[in-house]
């Protein structure tokens, strides 16, 4: 399968994949990896830094699986000092080191979920509308209602005098938190999810020897390292149509299962580029591009067919729509960026 021959950016990555198996086993979450389970299972591939170039600082990878209740995930973060301070619900988690969840069931790029954990266990998490480069709506007070946590310390929290070895946190995510509806049938078999992580790290240093993020002459605190398992190509966590893909096999961990990323995601890819072309002219002209023609200088090809999107205008804005010769549904983007499938 392949994506050439459109307008790609220098933001342009191939999102990662990972297939998540089914475990029949009961998964105790203690922050440790020693169910059956997850020693059934492969590691992501290491985090790369956000943009998806530089080899971060220290190692970090995640395994996935899940069950008819929960998916359960488990991240390993290599790390010489441990540390954490913020213990209030629903604080600003990333002012501390820690990792984040970000999920996207419908892939549409609104109407996500992001969930950040700190090396002592306080979590914020929380529902957002749209990205932020939209007129989104955050709810801060959205809960993961029966969501479990657990760490555990490859040495000592908060010890400035010796130097550990990392962190393990294991999170098991009710799938009830993200239904719409009461009788929504909304676990993912045999399908997959938007899916991103990304851990923050930041440069430290000590204060009456306890730790803090460093500050430069100034006193302006040094920017955080953002390192994450697909890379966005971007400084920003909030472009979901970067995230990786999870598909959630009905095969037993232990059992190996096979996915391709759909040709229609690819499709996909390629007219978020043209909504960036369409937003970066706006930004610059203060209006919309109105033909396809300038919009798009070169062809999309996937697999070998050849892409023909429609722009139309409307009062409030446009929609770019392609008719996929691979599944004969029609993909449209609005200039919201919300992605629909007819």
């Amino acid at each position: 399968m392949s994506l050439t021959a459109f307008a790609q950016t220098t933001n342009s990555k191939i999102p990662k994949s990972y297939i998540a198996y089914h475990t029949a086993d009961s998964i105790k979450v203690d922050g440790k990896d020693a169910d059956a389970s997850w020693n059934k299972v492969e590691w992501t591939d290491l985090f790369i830094d956000i943009e998806g170039v530089k080899k971060p600082t220290y190692n970090t990878q995640a395994k996935m699986l899940w069950d008819s209740t929960y998916f359960y995930i488990l991240a390993k973060m290599e790390e010489p000092h441990v540390w954490a301070d913020i213990t209030e619900h629903d604080a600003i988690i990333f002012h501390n080191n820690d990792f984040e969840v970000f999920i996207d069931p419908t892939g549409d790029t609104h109407n996500y979920y992001e969930i950040e954990i700190n090396a002592i266990n306080t979590v914020w998490d929380l529902f957002v509308s749209k990205p932020y480069r939209e007129d989104n709506v955050v709810l801060n007070d959205w809960m993961a209602t029966g969501m479990k946590s657990a760490i555990t310390i490859d040495g000592t929290l908060n010890n400035p005098k010796d130097t550990d070895k990392g962190w393990m946190l294991e999170i098991a995510i009710p799938w009830s938190v993200f239904k719409k509806a009461y009788f929504e049938e909304n676990v993912p078999k045999d399908d997959f999810w938007r899916v991103n992580f990304s851990r923050v790290n930041w440069d430290y240093q000590l204060n009456d020897g306890a730790y803090g993020r460093k500050k430069d002459a100034e006193g302006n605190y040094l920017p955080e390292y953002n390192w994450v398992w697909s890379p966005q190509g971007v400084i920003n966590m909030h472009e979901p149509e970067h995230w990786g893909y999870v598909y959630f096999s009905s095969k037993e961990a232990g059992v190996k299962d096979t996915f391709e990323i759909p040709n229609d995601e690819k499709i996909k890819w390629a007219l978020y580029e043209l909504y960036r072309a369409q937003k970066t002219h706006f930004e610059a002209h203060a209006a919309w591009i109105t033909s396809i023609e300038k919009l798009s200088s070169s062809p999309i090809i996937v697999d070998g067919k050849t892409i023909t999107p429609k722009l139309e205008n409307h009062g409030f804005g446009w929609t770019i729509s392609v008719m996929s010769p691979f599944s004969n549904k029609l993909l449209i983007l609005k200039e919201d960026g919300k992605f629909i499938i007819k």
